[in-house]
């Protein structure tokens, strides 16, 4: 096992271009573990002038650099080193994602690095298939499409799964032909910067992976709003994703945003309950809750709510809270002081709006960021904890009568990226598949990922799909081509 001390993290640098620099400004700022609440180190701080630079290294390399003359299957090539270096290096990684962002060791060990591994491996297989068609037009002409690569594209990446969500941008505009600017999350960017290590050693040209940790305001900003990028792509809160389309209208980028949810996840009296319960554990405290798709609004059936919130409570009460680092860990630290008070605020705004709190609702331990799995019972839709996303261990009860009445609860809500429902009656799975309106549907599960499979949201959760071949369209462009066969 890696230990801490064999990590040798050192100060993180800007990469750009291929080369690893110090900020335009000098200025560094501190990367924090959230479980001890020490400093692991110090990051160079990105603004407006290191954006800059980047774009101009990441539009060099698309126009003039050997990445443009590379051939498709190269690109894949490229993108399996890199999967076998991740997979080399997953220990360490996992480890690393442990320490800055403090989720539990078990976790990024047996979720994040599959994932990201998965996720290379599935666009490594991409590149030489992205093609165009022949189109059988009116007249004597032959008319075909080119699928060409957008060119240079902005990544801002948010901090709850670092890797894996960068991963899930990177992999597919390398497969596609692009270059990138990428900023990292400023609450963990350990492991975006050991990323670009691993993708230059695994060959990929200077210019064409460009890493700027930095803050939302400045860093991100700076390059949601550049006239040189011609696309971002932005995971995190609806309010951020909004400031991001107002920026990109500056030069009409494209723009594709992965944002919140207030995901219902529905239990009628006919499912399994011992695998509703444990799927409703899954979905509110896996990751501490800091999850956008997280079951947060869970809807019981009248019948069964008494004993289901009696299993749910034993067991969210006997979750082994604490040091990320142990491999016995259940549930780690919130990733930051900002957040950490941001999910107590809620807590105590369930209490004073009245709803029945069952357990949990309070610190953990008098270190770190810790707080206890909390459940809320005799929650109505009304309330503050129900409409707004917590990103914490923090889950609302809602009991309700029938399948019509779920639905609109369900659907009541700015947010539409994830829903699930547990039944066994195949016409009511089918039915609430249909009428909900979220990107993905989970039945009879919660939380199941996979690379080949589209990811994103209705309404306030944003637009665009990350993940299987949907994704291809965020990174590409159409070009017709007319050749005219007559005399």
């Amino acid at each position: 096992m890696i230990t801490k001390e064999q990590l040798k993290i050192k100060p993180g640098k800007l990469f750009i271009d291929g080369k690893w620099v110090d900020s335009v400004s000098s200025k560094t700022f501190s990367t924090i573990n959230p479980a001890t609440e020490e400093v692991i180190t110090t990051v160079a701080e990105g603004d407006k002038g290191d954006i800059n630079l980047a774009v101009v290294a990441a539009r060099k390399a698309f126009e003039d650099g050997p990445w443009r003359k590379t051939d498709a299957r190269d690109r894949g090539k490229i993108l399996l080193k890199i999967m076998e270096l991740v997979e080399k290096n997953k220990e360490e990684l996992a480890r690393l994602e442990t320490l800055d962002n403090g989720k539990p060791i078990s976790e990024t060990t047996a979720a994040d690095l599959p994932l990201i591994v998965d996720c290379l491996l599935y666009y490594a297989g991409w590149p030489d298939k992205i093609h165009g068609e022949t189109i059988p037009v009116r007249g004597e002409f032959l008319n075909y499409t080119i699928r060409e690569p957008v060119g240079v594209v902005g990544q801002i990446i948010p901090w709850n799964f670092p890797l894996l969500m960068a991963v899930w941008k990177i992999a597919p505009a390398i497969a596609c032909g692009n270059t990138m600017v990428l900023k990292p999350a400023e609450q963990t960017p350990l492991t975006a910067l050991r990323f670009g290590e691993i993708c230059q050693e695994a060959g990929l040209p200077d210019g064409v992976l460009n890493i700027v940790p930095g803050y939302g305001p400045t860093a991100g900003a700076a390059l949601a709003e550049h006239m040189d990028v011609d696309k971002i792509a932005f995971t995190g809160e609806y309010i951020t994703g909004r400031l991001i389309m107002k920026a990109a209208s500056r030069n009409l980028k494209r723009v594709s945003l992965e944002l919140g949810g207030k995901s219902p996840n529905i239990v009628f009296a006919d499912s399994d309950m011992d695998s509703a319960v444990n799927g409703a554990m899954t979905g509110i405290f896996f990751n501490q809750g800091e999850v956008c798709c997280a079951g947060s609004r869970l809807f019981l059936e009248k019948s069964i709510h008494d004993e289901f919130i009696d299993k749910l409570s034993n067991k969210a009460s006997s979750l082994r809270v604490g040091n990320p680092e142990d491999s016995s860990t259940q549930m780690g630290a919130q990733v930051s002081k900002e957040q950490f008070d941001k999910i107590l605020g809620y807590i105590d705004s369930g209490k004073q709006e009245g709803a029945k709190l069952v357990t949990g609702g309070e610190r953990f331990g008098d270190k770190g960021y810790f707080i206890r799995p909390t459940i809320f019972d005799e929650v109505n839709n009304n309330m503050k904890i129900a409409r707004e996303e917590i990103f914490g261990p923090v889950v609302s009860t809602i009991t309700f009568d029938d399948i019509n009445e779920v639905t609109r609860q369900s659907n009541l809500s700015i947010y539409g990226l994830a829903a699930a429902v547990w039944t066994k009656d195949i016409k009511k799975a089918h039915k609430l598949a249909r009428d909900l309106k979220a990107g993905t549907i989970w039945i009879n599960t919660y939380n199941t990922f996979d690379a080949g499979s589209p990811f994103g949201g209705f309404k306030q959760s944003g637009f665009g799909r990350e993940l299987g071949i949907h994704s291809l369209e965020l990174y590409t462009q159409i070009k017709s081509v007319w050749i005219n066969l007559g005399t």
